[in-house]
């Protein structure tokens, strides 16, 4: 088994997500877009938005500044001449990912979610499935609010006994989006509006049968485009797999060729390289990472390829979090090299830096140098005038002074 070195597979990862290429010269377009999702394959959703939407900052990370619109279009609407490109799904969590990956996601590889919980919840309720299935048709794309409206319309039309629980209608709409037979039709504000998934996703995909077996190969091997060189439970958590569906895959995937099985130094699993992957010389270049990039979701990875301890601290009261509420770890020339609490005050009309903080080690003067580069691009990205620098963090000093 070949051994590489950690520099090596932190260089693989970041080409495998785009990092190695050049940003566009140019304004970019609906071909930029397809071309960092055959890198990432997914773009996880959070409704958190307190500098920006979780689904757009991958795309700005491996871009720079682009117009959104071209994520919305994408995902949420769809004209014969401009096919929708991306549908929602449960993949690593709510996320936008290819739509010929839909029959790979139904295909029984991946483990049921969170949603089975509910499966009891609407069973106390007969026939609201059903009728919950029927307003949509009727009316979709419609909300989760707009069902309960329709419903208790009717429910005064039968007469006493026919309603229930509003929060029991939203757990319905969820448990038919989890199981595949709503999808999201459109979004308006990011409220999810809720379609048949017959109406979003083409027959032809929709139609396509795929087993179990072909389903969880399909997903590794995607994990492992996205990921360059990975353990098999970083494989696995791409798409959140089930362990044994997932070893049996890497398997395969080993047998035909497809992944080559690798030693990182100072990595005690094994890992695999994708044999399409490749590991340039060197990854220069600088981007703002939000906490569900797909670079560094997996903590324990993040940790094991860079030596960055990274933990969301939104849950944390605010008297104990050690960096803030919504940090952004900057990447510098392949390596983090600090982090950044960020708000984007619109109000104000600034993009705020509330803390500022330096790895051990790092060039301070360079780092605040190029985040301030990234951060005024980013600013104006999000149509704010600037950038304001707070207190706190051993990098506010340098950083307040290069923002200037």
């Amino acid at each position: 088994m070949q051994t590489i070195s950690l520099s090596a597979a932190r260089r693989t990862a970041l080409a495998a997500q785009g990092f190695a290429d050049p940003r566009p010269a140019s304004a970019p377009t609906r071909r930029h877009l397809a071309k960092v999702l055959s890198r990432v394959q997914l773009l996880q959703l959070d409704s958190v938005n307190v500098a920006v939407r979780a689904h757009y900052m991958p795309l700005f990370s491996r871009l720079g500044g682009y117009d959104p619109a071209l994520v919305d279009e994408a995902a949420w609407s769809h004209r014969a001449r401009r096919p929708r490109l991306l549908v929602e799904s449960w993949a690593h969590e709510a996320s936008l990912l290819p739509i010929e990956d839909w029959p790979l996601l139904k295909s029984g590889a991946k483990r049921d979610g969170w949603w089975r919980n509910y499966t009891r919840v609407v069973d106390t309720v007969p026939g609201l499935l059903d009728d919950v299935l029927a307003v949509v048709k009727e009316q979709g794309p419609i909300g989760a609010g707009a069902i309960e409206k329709a419903l208790e319309t009717e429910a005064v039309r039968r007469g006493p006994g026919a309603w229930w629980e509003r929060s029991v209608v939203k757990k319905a709409c969820e448990y038919l989006f989890g199981v595949g037979q709503l999808s999201t039709g459109t979004r308006r504000s990011f409220e999810r509006l809720y379609d048949l998934t017959e109406r979003v996703v083409p027959p032809e995909i929709l139609s396509r049968r795929v087993s179990a077996e072909e389903g969880a190969r399909g997903l590794i091997d995607r994990s492992a485009r996205a990921l360059g060189v990975a353990t098999e439970t970083d494989l696995r958590d791409y798409y959140r797999l089930g362990p044994d569906v997932s070893r049996q895959a890497v398997r395969e995937l080993v047998e035909e060729g497809v992944l080559e099985p690798v030693q990182v130094a100072d990595w005690r699993a094994v890992a695999y390289r994708h044999a399409e992957a490749r590991t340039p010389r060197a990854v220069s270049g600088r981007a703002l990472l939000c906490p569900f990039d797909p670079l560094i979701w997996e903590r324990a990875r993040t940790e094991r390829l860079f030596g960055f301890r990274y933990r969301i601290e939104i849950y944390v009261p605010e008297p104990k979090r050690e960096y803030g509420y919504y940090v952004f770890p900057f990447l510098l020339d392949g390596v983090l090299s600090g982090r950044v609490d960020l708000k984007s005050d619109r109000a104000a009309g600034v993009l705020r830096v509330q803390g500022a903080f330096a790895e051990p080690g790092a060039d301070q003067a360079r780092v605040a140098a190029e985040l301030a580069g990234e951060l005024r691009a980013m600013a104006e990205w999000q149509g704010l005038d600037g950038v304001v620098v707070g207190e706190r963090g051993d990098l506010a000093r340098a950083l307040r002074r290069a923002v200037k």
